[in-house]
Formats: C-alpha cells, structure tokens, sequence
C-alpha cells in the first residue's frame, strides 16, 4: 500500500478509533489482509453491531464521511427514512407504546413496539460504501464481525450498562429474552453475549445466499410481522431504500478546512456556525480553560440554541458509536451509526434489532407520523474530517455521541486541536461544557475560575462526574495519533503488519 504520510513507521498500516476493543480489532484483522480504511471502517461496523449491541444495529441508520487518498470527498447518508409507502392515509397512524428507562438521575419513557420502526439503512450503507470504496471481498470484512456473533464477546462495564439500561426495551419478545436474558438472568460484566442468527445472517450475506434484508423472504417477513403488529413499515420500503452520496458541508475555522455532515441532517451545519461565532468572539485564542474561553464558548452556545428555528433540533442519537479510521495510504473515514434505544422488534432468523426512530418525539417536533412516507429523518449525527495544509488530503477524522450535546462536543475538540495544538488524547479527555436550553452543565475538572465566571452569566449545573451525556469523541490522524473517549468505554490502537 502507498503512502502519502512521510513520518510513520515501516510496517504501520493505519490506526482506529471506537466505541469496543473488539470493534477496532475487525478493522484492524482487515487492515491486515490488505484492505484500506474503507474496508476497515465497514468491518467495525459490522462488528459494532455485533458486540455494541445497545448502541447500534445493521437495523438502525448512520452516515460516512470519506476523504480518499486522491482527495475525493463524499458523505454517504444512510440513515432512517419515514415509513410507510404504499400503506393508505388512515393507516399511517402511530402504533408504539411506552417504556421507561431508569436512568441514573431520572427515568425517561421512550416510545417503543413496531410503530417505532423507521426503514433502516445500516446494512444498505455498509454494504454500498463497500462496494464503492472496498478492495477486499465482503467475506473477508464481515468475517470478524460474524465469529464474534458466532461465538460470543465478553460484556464489558460499558456494554453491560447500556444493556442493563435498556433492559425493559431489549426484552420485549420471547426473541429479546432468550438474546439478552438466557437461562433467565441478565447479563452482566463478564458475561459471554453471543448472537449465533446474527452470526449465520452474516455468513449468507457475504456467500451470496442473501441480499439483505431489504428484498425476498426476509423483506417479506418483516412486512407480514409488521402488518400483525399494526407497525407502519413495509415491504415497500425496504425495497425503495437508497443511500444518498452527499457534499460534505464544509467551513473554514483557524485556517483549515473542516468536513461535516450536510442538510437535511442538523449537526454539521451547527458545528460550522458554532465556528464562526466563535471566531469572530475570539478572534485570538484565550488561554485555555480561562473565564474568557469559557465565557466565549458559553456565549456562542448560547447564541446558537436561541438562533435555532422552533422544533428543529432534534436531541437524537442517545444509543449511538462512531468509529474513526485512517490508512497508511492517506484514506481516511468517520462513521457515526445507531440504532435509537431499539424498537424490541428482532428481524426472525438474523439476530437484527429494528430502530425505534419513529417513536422518538425529539424527531418529530410536529408531531408522530407527520411526515409523508419516504422521506430522510434529520440527526444531530456529525461525523467530521479536518483536511490538512493543502486543504486537499485528510489529517484528522473525528465523530461523537450525544443527542444534542454532538454538535458543543466536537466543536470543543476541534478548537482544542486547532486553537491549542493538543494532541488527540488531551483534546477528547478536556473538559466540556454545554448550554441544555436553561444551564451550562459543567464537567468536573474545569478551573473554578471558569466556573465561577460562567456561574455570573448563566444558570449552572455542575457534575461530580464523568459521563456519556458529554458524549463520546473517537479520532484518529494520518500520522498515527488516536483518541479514545473514555466517557463512553472507547478503544484505540495503531495497526502494524503482523
């Protein structure tokens, strides 16, 4: 593999950045048998669905921004669209029911059952970005991904959570109990989770044996479940699917050139005005984690929420993983993927859960099912690339989870990275802050004069502790550097030759 990045070292193939160890470890596996950051970043993919299973889903949505190594630039869209094509007027209704979520400071209710599919792009996405983008055959980069489904992962603290949490939504089915509740009891920290459908599914996709769940019997099934259970997706739907290759939203902060997920999706283009703000607020950078950098920043979140239109933010994408890669060759990927908290509808005989995007009233400001079929849902997903000095070639790729803090968290990391030269790891580990609407919340570790001075302009909330509401950043370079947010159990690792 040819290589446009001068300063690495004999045998370096690329690095990665994610949400699992195992994750990284299929992109890795690849880069190791010859594929590019294309590959790479589909095999996490398909391995994050695998063992981030309260996180993201080959059912849920996403989008990749690419940067090639020839400078070619293009985000694929493949998340949710509205269901419902071919269904009459009087049948668009929502069917869903609630379900709380006990969080640790407050319980939260989320719209769940077969009205809260949306039609899925996942697997779409994975399977167009491959063939467009991929040099390896799909075999070798769903691999990983299916021997992990096959014969199990052991459930971190992270991934034990996040199922504990979701627990009442998981098991919704006889399917849902016997996946995440066998012998009866639920799994926990240590335990071996295994998906042995989602494992055969896997091995027939790449053989050829099935396309998907978009066409034949399996589109069919779904269709005929959705049906019985008054849920709003069909057959139709499915079939219709397209990814969508986009322009990138682009803007300029501190001289470079900065990538970013574009209209109709609403985080990119926030970013982008977060960035211009801020630049004209402080046009030379503050000292960091001064009252005046965090006034500054405070000020421009501030002033960002209220610019907004009435009900259109969406605060989407609380179970979400990003994934970041870059080759030895100058490729360069970031993906942002989820699957909502899950519908508890499993596809029968694949091991896939459906997302529940169409009962999250954060998506739908106007109401349930207003939207005509066939349209793209907006996210806050913003899976970002920083080009380098020739504002041609990539150098960094980045991307978070977050619902509505996405948009603060990764423009907080690019300005630790552009205005103060950080390195990767110091820039994700900062502390954050961000305006939910009534107060700043505050991380703990920003100085107390910080504090206080944000405390004199704002209402404010101070936490004692990390946490995955100040989302989860995972980067990498091209030189190397990699990244792993700590707030959301993140991995990252350099890949050499074997």
């Amino acid at each position: 593999m040819d290589t446009l990045v001068p300063d690495v070292e004999d045998g370096y193939l690329g690095v990665v950045a994610c949400g699992h160890p195992s994750t990284c470890a299929a992109a890795a596996d690849v880069l190791r048998r010859g594929g590019n950051a294309f590959d790479a970043v589909v095999a996490a993919g398909f391995a994050s669905s695998v063992v981030e299973p309260g996180l993201t889903s080959l059912g849920g949505g996403g989008f990749l921004l690419a940067v090639t190594s020839a400078g070619e630039r293009v985000l694929f869209d493949f998340f949710v669209d509205t269901p419902g094509r071919g269904l009459s007027e009087t049948d668009l209704e929502p069917h869903f029911h609630p379900v709380t979520v006990h969080f640790p400071g407050s319980d939260q209710l989320f719209n769940v059952g077969y009205g809260s599919v949306a039609t899925p792009g996942v697997l779409p996405g994975f399977l167009h970005v491959h063939a467009k983008l991929g040099r390896l055959p799909l075999a070798d980069v769903t691999e990983e991904a299916a021997s992990l489904a096959t014969d199990g992962v052991v459930l971190n603290e992270g991934q034990a959570y996040v199922l504990d949490l979701l627990h009442p939504i998981l098991t919704q089915s006889e399917m849902g109990r016997a996946l995440y509740t066998p012998e009866g009891a639920q799994l926990r920290a240590g335990d071996v989770f295994a998906n042995p459908e989602l494992g055969s599914f896997l091995r027939d996709l790449a053989a050829g044996r099935i396309a998907g769940y978009h066409t034949g019997a399996i589109g069919e099934r779904i269709d005929a479940d959705m049906r019985e259970g008054s849920g709003l997706l069909t057959a139709l739907d499915l079939a219709s699917y397209e990814v969508i290759e986009r322009e990138p939203h682009t803007f300029s902060f501190r001289g470079r050139t900065v990538l970013t997920n574009p209209a109709p999706s609403f985080g990119g283009p926030l970013i982008g005005l977060q960035a211009s703000l801020y630049e004209r607020a402080a046009a030379t950078p503050p000292a960091f984690d001064s009252p005046r950098m965090a006034t500054a920043l405070a000020d421009v979140l501030v002033d960002v929420d209220r610019r907004r239109s009435s009900g259109t933010d969406p605060a989407f994408s609380r179970g979400t993983t990003h994934v970041s890669v870059a080759d030895r060759a100058g490729n360069v990927a970031s993906m942002t993927t989820s699957n909502g908290e899950g519908s508890g509808y499993l596809v029968p005989g694949t091991g896939i859960m459906l997302n529940n995007m169409m009962g999250e009233d954060d998506l739908h400001p106007d109401g349930f099912h207003s939207a005509p079929p066939g349209l793209r849902v907006g996210s806050m997903m913003s899976p970002t690339i920083v080009l380098g000095a020739d504002g041609r070639h990539a150098e960094y790729a980045l991307g978070s989870g977050g619902s509505k803090r996405i948009r603060t968290v990764i423009f907080q990391v690019l300005r630790n990275i552009l205005d103060y030269g950080m390195e990767l790891q110091e820039a994700v580990d900062a502390s954050r802050i961000h305006w939910d609407g009534s107060h700043v919340q505050i991380e703990p570790g920003t100085s107390p004069e910080s504090v206080r001075a944000l405390a004199s302009r704002y209402p404010t909330n101070e936490w004692e502790v990390r946490d995955l509401y100040f989302g989860g950043v995972h980067a990498v370079s091209v030189h190397g550097e990699r990244a792993a947010d700590s707030r959301r159990w993140g991995s990252a690792m350099v890949v050499m030759q074997a």
